[in-house]
């Protein structure tokens, strides 16, 4: 069984607990790299990283449907040449495909 460790920080320099709950979390996804970053440095980094949003909030781009024109917002940059649908078209167009 594992048991807590105590890790310095590769960021910030501050020494944290890797507790033995979070090294079989780690074990159980498959990493086999202890974490580098306090929780903090991690939360720092990601919110850098992902723009503020963090997990569970998305960035959203505005876009007109191109099957019926309407203004949407979609998760990610629309790209030229490239249809963008709203939801209900998505949902519509996506059920037309065939399997």
């Amino acid at each position: 069984m594992a048991a807590d460790k105590t890790i310095q920080c590769s960021e910030c320099g501050a020494n944290f607990i890797f507790s033995a709950a979070e090294q079989e979390f780690f074990a159980s996804k498959g990493y086999t790299n202890e974490p580098k970053r306090c929780p903090t440095c991690r939360q720092a980094r990601r919110t850098q990283q992902y723009g503020g949003g963090g997990r569970g909030e998305r960035r959203t781009f505005p876009a007109v449907c191109a099957r019926c024109g309407k203004e949407t917002e979609v998760p990610f940059e629309p790209r030229a040449g490239r249809p963008v649908y709203c939801n209900d078209c998505y949902n519509t167009v996506k059920l037309d495909k065939p399997s």
